[in-house]
């Protein structure tokens, strides 16, 4: 991560950085990082993130739904928007990073199969070239290359109004879960001080 970035998203966390001159309409990423309630939660944590969906995307079916996203090739995704005033896309692709096991490409944690599968969505060149850039200074960072993909971005279907805001809703279940799948262990493991874990409470 850039000091830039490192610095920009401290200050946020304290209300210290200044607000844009100019006001500019919300963005949009899409991040696919194992379980969707975690990658919601985790990017809830985001100063400047307005909302997370969580969703499914790159199969072949037409508005699958949690019971046939598996056998239809999609993943597990999040749609991150975001305000560019307070952080960019790349900034946001930056944390993705700290949020996986950028060694996995398997499924993450607990969760095996395509559709748990971490991968970057992008939606345009600008994206790709932000993203490609994040990943080549973020693997300079930890020091070896990422197995995690970045994929050109295809239609974003939500998923259930069951798992949005899961963490929320049944936040004991949610942490249990967490815990039992050792995602946060993982991540201390491999990313030390570098770790970006959200709202995890573990």
């Amino acid at each position: 991560m850039h000091l830039w970035h490192v610095v920009t998203v401290w200050l946020l966390a304290f209300g210290l950085a200044p607000a844009s001159a100019a006001a500019e309409e919300p963005r949009e990423a899409i991040l696919a990082g194992g379980c969707f309630w975690c990658v919601e939660a985790d990017f809830d944590a985001v100063p400047g993130v307005l909302e997370t969906i969580s969703g499914y995307i790159g199969g072949t079916l037409d508005h699958p739904t949690y019971e046939n996203h598996k056998p239809g090739g999609h993943l597990q995704a999040v749609r991150v928007r975001f305000d560019p005033a307070v952080i960019d896309y790349r900034g946001i692709v930056d944390v993705f990073w700290r949020t996986i096991d950028v060694t996995d490409d398997g499924g993450q944690f607990c969760d095996r199969g395509n559709a748990y599968r971490a991968a970057v969505f992008v939606a345009s060149e600008a994206e790709r070239a932000m993203a490609l850039a994040s990943k080549r200074d973020a693997e300079a960072a930890f020091g070896a290359p990422f197995v995690t993909r970045i994929l050109d971005a295809t239609t974003f279907w939500p998923a259930e109004e069951f798992h949005q805001d899961y963490y929320l809703k049944h936040p004991i279940r949610y942490q249990v879960y967490r815990f039992g799948c050792g995602r946060d262990r993982r991540i201390r493991e491999i990313w030390g001080d570098e770790a970006f874990m959200g709202l995890a409470k573990n």
